[in-house]
């Protein structure tokens, strides 16, 4: 089954079809998961969560409310607490849940401490198993990661350009068959290759590495003054 979990991170990155998407999601049973304010934001967008999970400390009393009226399963948490509400809700996910892929939105932006949460998270090593199941989406990038192993990256056609970052020692990183290769790379600290390509009349390239954990950085530009 696949999930999708609403953080709450800056509405005007979101994936301009985001309600839809969430509302498709609802009308095939799949999950939805409110995290912490995001679940507010569900609700804002006609839809109830599932799984409501957080310290909810960034909702006045009525929204929490709100929440706990509707929402069936609400995880709360401590908010003095080692993990933080996205590691608790990708435990949640898949430990009791059981979801195959997980998309998360609102992820990104803002703050930049919580946006280094979500994207170095899957590095726990409580968590790391389920790295190759989740996805990152806001309006402009989807980020996927992956484990030590060797990969067919597809194609995503409304992404221009894809990047790969290094998140932790890397051992024989390579890239084959994109417009940028690069053979037996190796480094002790992240590194970040970005604005490769797929090759004209291909959808796929390959990468393969044998330590370490790579994310998948697909990107496309976006014009922020369409609508001034």
């Amino acid at each position: 089954m696949k999930a999708y979990a609403l953080l709450g991170g800056p509405t005007d990155l979101w994936p301009k079809d985001i309600k839809k998407q969430l509302l498709t999601a609802k009308q095939n049973d799949e999950l939805i998961f409110g995290v912490d304010r995001g679940a507010l934001f569900l609700k804002e967008l006609g839809i109830t969560p599932d799984v409501a999970i957080g310290d909810f400390d960034s909702l006045q009393a009525k929204d929490l409310a709100l929440i706990e009226k509707s929402v069936k399963d609400i995880r709360y948490s401590n908010p003095v607490k080692d993990w933080t509400d996205s590691e608790l809700m990708l435990q949640t996910v898949f430990k009791d849940y059981q979801a195959d892929r997980l998309t998360i939105l609102g992820a990104t932006g803002g703050r930049i401490d919580h946006f280094l949460i979500n994207l170095l998270m899957l590095l726990n090593p409580s968590i790391n198993q389920f790295a190759q199941k989740v996805e990152l989406l806001d309006q402009q990038n989807s980020i996927e990661f992956f484990n030590p192993g060797m990969y067919v990256i597809k194609k995503k056609e409304e992404y221009s350009y894809i990047g790969f970052a290094l998140l932790s020692a890397t051992k024989d990183f390579n890239i084959t068959g994109a417009r940028y290769d690069l053979k037996h790379y190796s480094s002790k600290y992240p590194r970040v290759f970005s604005s490769n390509e797929f090759l004209p009349n291909s959808d796929h390239f390959k990468i393969s590495f044998k330590q370490g954990m790579i994310a998948a950085l697909y990107s496309k530009d976006v014009d922020r003054f369409h609508n001034l």
